[in-house]
C-alpha cells in the first residue's frame, strides 16, 4: 500500500477510534460538553456518525436530555454557553435526520416535536436565533431528501404556521430554512394539495410569501427571492391556486424591482420569468 495510502488509513482509524471516545464521554456529566462539541465538529467528515449514533445505547436519550434542560430557560434570558451546548446537541440530531438509514426510524420515535417549544420562541437575541435556526436545520435537514413519510408527518404538527412565523420576523438565515422547509413541503403533491385545500391555509402562505416580497425590495436578497418564487411556481401547480395568483402575485415581482438582483443569477431569473409566462398565459406548467 502507497505510504500516502496507509497514512490515510491511520488517520481514519484514529478518527473512528475518537468518535467511540467521545461517545463515551456522553454519558459522564464532566465530560459531555466537550464531547458534544467535538462530535458535532466532527459530523462532515465521519459519514456513518448517524449510523454511529442511533445504534449507540442510550445516546437519544442523552441528546434529548439536553434538548429538554433548555425549556426551563426559553421564558427567561438564554445564554450563549447554553445556547451552543444544545445546539451542538441539535446538530448531531440534523446529522440523524439527513442520512437515509437513520432518517426514518428517527421520524417514527417522534422525536421532532420535542424541537418545537424551541421552535415557538420569538425572541431576536442571538442565542435564541441561533437555538431557532439549529433547530430549524434539523426539520430541513429531514425535508432535504423528497420523502412522502417526512412530509407527511410535519402536516400532522404545526411546522407550517412556525415557518410563516420565522419567514415573516426571523433573521436572514432562518427565513431561509424555513422557506425551504416550505418549498419542500409545497413540492410533495400531498404538501401542494394540504396548502391549497383551504382558502385559510392557502390565504396565510400567500400573505407571508408576499411581506417577504415586499420585505426583500429593500434587502435584495437574491437566494430567499429565488425560494419565493419557487414556492409561487409550484403553487401554480393547483389550478384554483393559479387562478388566484393572476390577480394578487405582489407587483414586485411583475415591475422589474427586482431586475438588478436576478441579473446575477440566471436560474432565478429564468423561474420568474416562467412564473410571469404561466400566470399570463394561463398555461399549465406541464405543458
Amino acid at each position: 500500500m502507497p505510504y500516502g495510502g496507509a497514512q490515510q488509513q491511520r488517520y481514519a482509524l484514529m478518527e473512528e477510534e475518537a468518535i467511540y471516545s467521545f461517545i463515551l464521554d456522553l454519558f459522564h456529566p464532566d465530560s459531555r460538553e466537550q464531547a458534544l462539541a467535538q462530535l458535532a465538529k466532527r459530523r462532515e467528515t465521519f459519514e456513518d456518525l448517524a449510523v454511529v449514533l442511533w445504534n449507540s445505547f442510550g445516546v437519544m436519550s442523552i441528546l434529548l436530555q439536553e434538548i429538554a434542560s433548555v425549556y426551563p430557560l426559553l421564558d427567561s434570558e438564554l445564554t450563549n454557553s447554553i445556547s451552543n451546548r444544545v445546539c451542538n446537541a441539535l446538530a448531531l440530531l440534523q446529522c440523524v435526520a439527513s442520512h437515509s438509514e437513520t432518517r426514518l426510524p428517527f421520524l417514527g420515535t417522534h422525536f421532532p416535536y420535542f424541537l418545537y417549544p424551541m421552535l415557538n420562541t420569538t425572541d431576536n437575541s442571538k442565542p435564541f436565533e441561533y437555538l431557532r435556526l439549529t433547530a430549524l436545520g434539523v426539520i430541513g435537514a429531514l425535508v432535504k431528501q423528497d420523502c412522502p413519510e417526512v412530509v407527511s408527518f410535519l402536516l400532522n404538527t404545526e411546522i407550517i404556521p412556525i415557518c410563516l412565523r420565522i419567514m415573516n420576523h426571523g433573521a436572514e438565515l432562518s427565513k431561509t430554512v424555513a422557506i425551504f422547509i416550505l418549498q419542500k413541503i409545497l413540492q410533495d403533491d400531498y404538501g401542494l394539495l394540504y396548502i391549497c385545500q383551504t382558502y385559510e391555509r392557502f390565504f396565510a402562505v400567500i400573505t407571508v410569501l408576499e411581506n417577504m416580497v415586499m420585505h426583500l425590495i429593500d434587502t435584495q436578497s437574491c437566494r430567499l427571492l429565488k425560494h419565493v418564487v419557487r414556492c409561487y411556481l409550484r403553487l401554480c401547480d393547483n389550478q384554483r391556486a393559479r387562478e388566484a395568483l393572476q390577480s394578487c402575485l405582489p407587483n414586485p415581482l411583475r415591475d422589474g424591482s427586482f431586475a438588478l438582483t436576478l441579473k446575477e443569477d440566471l436560474v432565478a431569473k429564468r423561474a420568474l420569468n416562467q412564473l410571469l409566462v404561466i400566470l399570463t398565459e394561463g398555461m399549465n406548467p406541464g405543458n
